[in-house]
């Protein structure tokens, strides 16, 4: 394992982070293979469409900040994490994302905190 920067991240981490961020749910979608599965509050999201069912949902219920806040890389994919501030409740919580990569693409993503 080894830390990495937001620049050392492959593109594909990079383009889903951000476009998460800014609610840009179709670039993010295009991000992960067709079967990719996504874990989020310990529920799965299989395929396409829903992982664009959850994109519309997942990010547009709250106002929050994004932050990262650290990086690594390992054989098997990357782990992001991101400290988030908004209306949510709690209002604060840092989360790790856990990315799978096939080739250029995710095939898989477990968000957890």
């Amino acid at each position: 394992m080894s830390t990495a920067e937001w620049e050392a991240l492959p593109e594909t981490v990079k383009t889903f982070m951000t476009a998460l961020d800014s609610q840009e749910f179709d670039r993010a979608l295009a991000t992960f293979t067709s079967d990719a599965v996504v874990t989020d509050d310990g529920r799965d999201h299989a395929g396409t469409e829903e992982i664009e069912a959850w994109l519309a949902t997942a990010a547009t219920g709250y106002t929050y900040t994004a932050e990262f806040s650290g990086a690594s890389t390992t054989d098997r994919g990357v782990d992001v994490g991101q400290h988030l501030e908004g209306d949510f409740p709690g209002g604060v919580v840092d989360l790790n994302y856990r990315f799978t990569l096939d080739g250029a693409v995710i095939s898989r993503l477990v968000i957890e905190p």
